[in-house]
């Protein structure tokens, strides 16, 4: 997170007093006194969302009061949001779109702000055919699955993956094999496909108390057990099932899952839709949360999330993506499951 390095030593220039008259200090010294006056009536429990739409029902609930000296403070092409949700004093921001924003957003509210804890909210796609859509799930573990190895045509599973050896890659989480895919003719004959085999890889990690530069590997990433344990209490909370005139077969339910994945793929693909659920049993499909969730474990942070399920990632109609209709239920879905667990976590 070289990022995070330097708003840290950017952060410390400022303390000192160097470049103070904020001409050549890329953070003002006024930014800095702000930050550290936030920091004061902290602890804060931070709100990570990934887009405008799904931030909107949060905004526009009545839940969120800001703070009336500190309502909210620009930051490095973000803007953090101080208030008040259901008597947890928030700092919220919104990531944008993708792994990378989402983790760089999460960095900069860790080492800017006093944080105790961080939740993250928003839609995802649903590879669980036990569920529909306007479900929201809280998934216990999450994992990036972006991150390959893509292997050379002609090798299989029993050959070593380039640069294996040195610790670098590996093949105990498992593969994709691209043959497996391939469109069948009449007389059901398949042929071999030169894309070959992609091999799940684990993060790269360097933990906040870990020694400087020496990495450890993880794939899947647990949330916090105490934020999982209350979650269980939000099940039962009676969420939107209608958009219009259109109402989803059965009421939407709040319910915790074992598994979730990430990565900067937007999933409308049966195929592959099937295939998260049989080979990781995943449920919400999105392209963030891994993301926050990586960034919370290096750093320490108890982290949970909340994912409406908005489309069938592929799995539905073959006409259109669901997330066209039902997105805007989903994301209010999730903003109700989050006050509720909130309000659950201050009582």
């Amino acid at each position: 997170m070289g990022l995070c390095l330097r708003v840290v030593f950017l952060l410390v220039v400022g303390a000192l007093g160097i470049g103070s008259n904020g001409i050549d200090a890329a953070v003002s010294s006024s930014t800095l006194r702000n930050i550290s006056r936030i920091n004061m009536e902290g602890p804060y429990l931070g709100i990570i969302v990934p887009n405008s739409f799904e931030m909107s029902p949060l905004m526009q609930s009545g839940s969120f009061v800001a703070d009336h000296k500190f309502p909210y403070l620009d930051f490095s092409g973000r803007r953090f949001r101080i208030g008040r949700l259901e008597n947890e004093k928030v700092i919220i921001v919104m990531t944008g779109l993708s792994m990378q924003n989402a983790g760089i957003a999460t960095q900069l509210l860790l080492s800017l702000f006093k944080i105790k804890g961080v939740v993250h909210y928003g839609i995802a796609g649903n590879a669980n055919p036990q569920l529909q859509i306007g479900d929201v799930t809280i998934p216990q573990f999450w994992a990036h699955a972006g991150l390959w190895n893509w292997q050379r045509y002609g090798d299989g599973p029993q050959d070593e993956l380039a640069l294996e050896s040195n610790g670098d890659f590996t093949r105990k989480i498992g593969y994709l094999n691209f043959s497996d895919y391939n469109n069948r003719t009449k007389f059901k004959s398949s042929s071999e496909n030169l894309l070959n085999n992609v091999w799940y890889q684990p993060e790269e990690i360097f933990p906040v108390n870990g020694i400087p530069e020496q990495r450890q590997h993880v794939f899947w990433v647990p949330v916090n057990k105490h934020y999982f344990a209350i979650a269980e209490r939000v099940q039962g909370l009676k969420l939107g099932g209608c958009v219009n005139a259109t109402c989803l077969p059965r009421n939407p339910m709040v319910v915790r899952v074992q598994r979730g994945i990430s990565s900067n793929i937007f999933v409308d693909n049966r195929a592959y839709r099937e295939f998260l659920n049989s080979k990781f049993n995943a449920t919400a499909i999105d392209m963030e949360t891994a993301a926050v969730a990586l960034v919370c474990l290096q750093q320490k942070m108890p982290f949970i999330a909340f994912r409406s399920l908005s489309d069938l990632a592929g799995g539905g109609s073959a006409l259109s993506n669901e997330a066209a209709v039902f997105a805007t239920l989903a994301a209010q879905n999730a903003v109700d499951a989050l006050l509720r667990f909130i309000s659950l976590l201050s009582s």
